[in-house]
């Protein structure tokens, strides 16, 4: 009990009224309210990882915590070959029963305790916050490294989080922005966490001149001068290829703390299921799902995008993954309002933080039929 008294509310029980509201809204397309609020992937999930979960079914034995050979391995190629990432050693990788059961239990699975401090962005997926409060530390924003102040013991985090392509922002940090960071943390100690689960995502068609399809990884070997200490990544394959409910996902980096991570989890008896574990080694190895499943995500975004500036919305960052954060300069909670009037519903800004209280999160995550009628609606229609 005193352990949820720290806990916030989960936010999006307070969207019930507003859902309700939008739901109430006669529509001319007839297809009443279109939840845009949470990016839960509607399309199928791909035929080559459904055969693969299929060909595992008879799995009587217990599942390798660390995860088998083969899925370590598909990791590191998939780093190599997708993220620009060559030298990942298959030994610092580890999955997990998806990302966010990670990025909650983090601080605790490192040790962190009273007295230090998880640091994550402004704008942030809240759970960053949760997994501070979850080991009795404290979450703490982090503006910029700038904003930390003279460093001290008690003042220094322990863990900080990065979060690119940002959620709900859709910001890409640059490689240059990365190493910054990197170099910073290893000179105070820092371990640096960065969850990347929407990095195929990448909708910008300039790059910076590198030909990784995918936004920068903080093991990117440009960031980190060719050594993964004291870095973590974060990866979740729920978005790319509609694999939320398998709940397959992994962490990769410094094989050091990765085998920290094993060690505690093999007592918790944390593990993934043997037949996810085999679906996720397929997913990995077939990049075309990916690009067609991008490319539909890339129409929809087309679509909405255009009745989204139509409606007076102004959109920021947006460069890469599955939501437009979109403001009109008023309380989030008003634009929520506006949208509901039209029977759509969208996330507030503040569910990510107070940077948030001007902006809302619209998510590309509904049917191409319920994506075009949220443009329609948005434009007058």
């Amino acid at each position: 009990m005193t352990l949820l008294l720290h806990l916030p509310d989960f936010p999006w029980d307070s969207l019930a009224p507003l859902k309700e509201r939008a739901s109430s809204v006669a529509t001319a397309d007839g297809l009443g309210l279109v939840d845009l609020s949470v990016g839960t992937p509607v399309d199928p999930t791909p035929q080559v990882v459904q055969d693969a979960l299929r060909s595992a079914s008879d799995a009587p034995g217990y599942p390798q915590t660390w995860g088998t050979p083969a899925l370590r391995e598909a990791v590191a190629t998939w780093f190599a070959t997708r993220r620009g990432v060559p030298d990942l050693d298959p030994d610092g990788v580890l999955p997990t029963v998806g990302s966010k059961e990670l990025v909650a239990w983090l601080p605790t699975l490192l040790g962190l305790g009273p007295g230090d401090i998880v640091g994550f962005p402004a704008a942030a997926y809240p759970t960053y916050d949760v997994g501070a409060r979850l080991a009795g530390a404290t979450p703490q924003v982090v503006n910029g490294l700038a904003a930390l102040g003279p460093l001290l013991p008690s003042t220094t985090p322990k863990l900080l989080w990065l979060n690119s392509p940002g959620n709900p922002t859709g910001q890409v940090l640059g490689v240059e922005h990365l190493a910054k960071v990197v170099a910073w943390a290893r000179q105070h100690g820092v371990v640096v966490a960065s969850d990347e689960c929407y990095a195929e995502l990448d909708w910008r068609t300039d790059r910076g001149g590198s030909t990784a399809p995918t936004t920068p990884s903080i093991l990117d070997p440009r960031v980190t001068g060719g050594s993964h200490e004291g870095l973590l990544c974060v990866y979740s394959l729920s978005k790319q290829s509609n694999l939320a409910g398998y709940r397959a996902a992994f962490v990769a980096g410094d094989p050091t703390l990765v085998k920290q991570l094993l060690e505690v989890r093999k007592h918790a008896g944390m593990i993934v299921p043997w037949p996810i574990q085999v679906a996720l080694t397929a997913a990995l190895g077939d990049a075309s799902h990916v690009e067609a499943q991008k490319a539909v995500y890339g129409g929809r975004r087309e679509d909405l995008l255009a009745g989204v500036r139509a409606f007076g919305l102004e959109v920021d960052h947006s460069d890469a993954g599955l939501y437009l954060w979109a403001t009109a300069g008023e309380d989030a909670w008003v634009t929520l309002e506006r949208l509901a009037a039209r029977g759509i519903l969208a996330a507030p800004g503040t569910f990510y933080g107070s940077a948030g209280r001007q902006h809302v999160r619209i998510a590309l995550t509904a049917p191409d039929e319920r994506i075009a009628a949220a443009a329609e609606r948005l434009r007058g229609h």
